[in-house]
């Protein structure tokens, strides 16, 4: 097996595919070099840099490509339709930045309560403004979550603990586990004081009318997408002091690279707090991320692991189809699975995984999940294959 690892990948994260036998090759490749050298690879690792295009993953499937991976959450630069139209995986490391972007969420929180990047930039230029500066507490103050998975639950635990904020959030998917008080979308814009951000996507999640019901005291927080804001409803918000800040790390349009003109209304205004796409921008967030796209690229490549995959159910549970099991007991042979897939089919029963482990010397238990309910006859049939020892529903 042979991984492509085109924007780089940090130590620990190389030291995961060495330890599992994989191959790896860290030449950067641009565009026309990748088009025809990535048949040659099992998979390709990239971060935001590289463009995985339709034109490349077609060229890749044609060859040895099974799967892509993202070390880290947005997935925007790798096309994924095309990926499942090619049986092409795809996979993301979600959870080695979660702290990363939690912390600078609330970097950005008391940056905009407190006035602190004013009050550095004055001091810089030897300029002692006091007065003007007088800022607010976070504590006890109502925090508003648009997007509870796995940031905004870490957020509510920093939120909760360390200022004794009042959470409340919104999601289409509410984990009623996370301790955090689900409410509309509208009662969470109307009741906080402060809004954090994390949903993720290219979708308007506050525009124009979700800005006009929150407090003109409120301040938002934006470490998702730079796409999940109306970028004028929101400017006009911030310049007619509709809303008293923002906090972003993120913007519709980013510059492409190192050193590149920034070009952005929201500048001109004084109640906004700019970082450079930052979130994961930390040597224990690229450290955890590395690893954890080396451990799930590795595991689908060496065992058909489908955790982190974001074009595929990580679980048979995912696909929401009824489902039923069959455990057999069997010689661990060649020709068994051959027998008892040729039986299954014959019945028209669609298999939809099988798992398999050795028991005891020379024998295994295999785990087969169908879509339909085998009947006594099918096992009987079944029982009759030679090496099997014994069959459960």
């Amino acid at each position: 097996m042979k991984v492509l690892i085109n924007d780089g990948l940090e130590k620990e994260g190389l030291a995961v595919f060495q330890q599992a036998g994989i191959e790896t090759d860290t030449k950067k490749r641009d565009a026309p070099q990748l088009l025809s050298e990535i048949g040659q690879f099992d998979a390709l690792v990239v971060r935001s840099a590289t463009k995985v295009t339709r034109e490349i993953i077609e060229a890749g499937a044609k060859g040895k490509l099974k799967i892509i991976g993202r070390a880290g959450v947005g997935y925007d630069n790798i096309d994924a339709t095309a990926a499942s139209q090619c049986g092409v995986v795809v996979k993301i490391a979600p959870y080695g930045s979660t702290n990363a972007v939690a912390e600078l969420a609330f970097g950005l929180m008391l940056s905009l309560s407190r006035n602190i990047p004013q009050a550095h930039h004055s001091l810089k230029n030897g300029v002692w403004i006091k007065k003007k500066l007088e800022g607010r507490e976070l504590s006890f103050k109502t925090l508003g979550l648009i997007g509870c998975g796995r940031i905004g639950q870490k957020v509510a635990r920093i939120a909760k603990l360390g200022f004794d904020m009042e959470i409340i959030g919104y999601d289409i998917n509410p984990c009623l586990e996370s301790g955090i008080k689900f409410l509309t979308k509208e009662e969470v814009l109307t009741q906080a004081d402060y809004i954090s951000i994390h949903t993720g996507g290219k979708d308007i999640i506050i525009g124009a009318k979700e800005l006009a019901v929150m407090k003109s005291s409120a301040y938002i927080i934006n470490t998702s997408r730079g796409n999940n804001i109306d970028q004028e409803a929101l400017y006009n918000a911030l310049k007619d002091s509709k809303i008293a800040g923002y906090g972003t790390d993120v913007y519709k349009e980013e510059p492409k690279g190192e050193g590149d003109s920034f070009i952005d209304k929201l500048k001109e205004l004084e109640n906004v707090v700019l970082s450079s796409h930052l979130g994961a921008s930390t040597v224990e967030a690229q450290r955890e991320t590395s690893t954890e796209i080396a451990k799930v690229l590795s595991g689908y490549l060496m065992g058909g692991d489908f955790t982190n995959a974001v074009n595929a159910g990580e679980s048979i549970d995912v696909e929401e189809k009824e489902i039923f099991t069959l455990f057999i007991h069997h010689k661990d042979v060649p020709g068994v699975f051959a027998n008892i897939d040729k039986v299954l089919a014959d019945n028209n029963i669609n298999i939809r995984a099988n798992y398999s482990r050795q028991i005891s010397t020379g024998y295994a238990i295999s785990v087969y999940v169908v879509h339909h309910k085998v009947t006594s006859e099918i096992i009987t049939a079944l029982k009759a294959i030679p090496n099997i020892s014994n069959i459960k529903t």
